[in-house]
């Protein structure tokens, strides 16, 4: 026979105390309460020595809460965003909240069923980078005074809170290091996605190519995480079309780590001959020889922010939105470097 789990009433009863003084113990509000540290101890075990759990669907019922909060990314394995997730999670602990991650692979229905599925289970608050057509869903979550946060991507129609990194700037800051290293021939990979932070990296490619008097060379490749194969091919087949190029900006970390390997079955020794440099860093760059220079988002920065502003709004309710863009760090590696011998 299933064993009864023993009712606040049950607890209060045995230590001889109020069930309102082991709910403020439970729910760490012990010393806020001005109850004794003695009390607390004490409350605190037999809790443990009962190996007591909270009923957390009771707590949720009874508190409006059910401190859980939703990071939702494009794609969860994506170096960037798992370890902008980390970070998250640990904060969220910290602040007893416990996070849930989810992958929307830029996917409109399955980021709204998503949305709609963790909506009707009471979620505390969510973060997510947001897929085109997504804002009748954001402005829902607003409307039910549901905290909300963007991030990696905005929505200009939408007045909500948003951290991103300035993409424009950087991505001309990676091309115009690599243009100071002594490349001409730059090109240009990135993803086929008409999405704002996409378009602000081509537009910083292109203004540095521009200001330099130099030719753009891009190619775009479609997003999708399961033809990462085809794509490569691709890749491998623009590199051999376009003999004159002598250097590479990947427009984000996926690509760069699908285009080294590229590079590598096209020739080995091509790596040591071509320009490198990716938006988005990734311990693996650091691996690979030549080291691969980078444009590092900052992602502490990022995932504190996230967190302040998402702890704030869940203490209170009327906060004006914040819009946050962050700058990002050019790591100058091996890659980058003025090349004695090119293509």
């Amino acid at each position: 026979m299933k064993k009864k789990r023993p009712s606040l009433k049950d607890i209060a009863e045995v230590l001889n105390v109020s069930t309102t003084t082991v709910s403020f113990v439970l729910n760490g509000k012990g010393e806020e309460k001005k109850i004794s540290k003695e009390l607390i101890a004490k409350v605190e075990a037999y809790l443990k020595e009962i190996n007591y759990k909270p009923n957390l669907v009771a707590r949720s019922l009874r508190t409006g809460s059910t401190r859980v909060l939703v990071f939702m990314v494009e794609d969860i394995s994506n170096h960037f965003f798992s370890k902008v997730g980390r970070l998250i999670e640990d904060i969220s602990y910290k602040n007893d909240y416990r996070v849930l991650f989810c992958s929307t692979e830029n996917d409109l229905k399955r980021t709204q069923d998503l949305i709609h599925l963790f909506h009707e289970r009471q979620v505390d608050g969510f973060i997510i980078v947001p897929p085109l057509g997504i804002e009748d869903d954001i402005k829902h979550l607003m409307e039910h005074e549901t905290p909300v946060i963007l991030f990696d991507r905005k929505i200009p129609s939408l007045k909500t809170d948003y951290v991103v990194i300035n993409n424009f700037e950087g991505a001309k800051t990676s091309t115009k290091h690599l243009i100071d290293s002594g490349y001409k021939n730059i090109a240009y990979i990135t993803v086929d996605l008409d999405q704002g932070q996409m378009q602000d990296r081509e537009a910083g490619y292109r203004a540095a190519i521009e200001e330099a008097g130099l030719n753009e060379i891009t190619l775009k490749l479609p997003f999708n995480t399961t033809a990462v194969t085809e794509s490569r091919e691709k890749l491998k087949n623009f590199i051999k079309e376009h003999s004159n190029i002598d250097a590479i900006f990947f427009a984000t970390n996926y690509l760069s780590q699908s285009g080294l390997k590229g590079i590598h079955q096209i020739d080995p020794n091509l790596i040591n001959k071509l320009g490198i440099i990716s938006f988005d860093d990734s311990g693996f760059f650091e691996m690979y020889s030549p080291t691969i220079s980078a444009f590092a988002q900052p992602i502490e920065e990022m995932a504190e922010q996230l967190m302040r502003i998402m702890l704030k709004k869940l203490k209170e309710k009327d906060t004006k939105p914040e819009y946050l863009t962050l700058k990002g760090t050019l790591v100058a590696r091996e890659s980058s470097q003025p090349k004695t011998t090119k293509l």
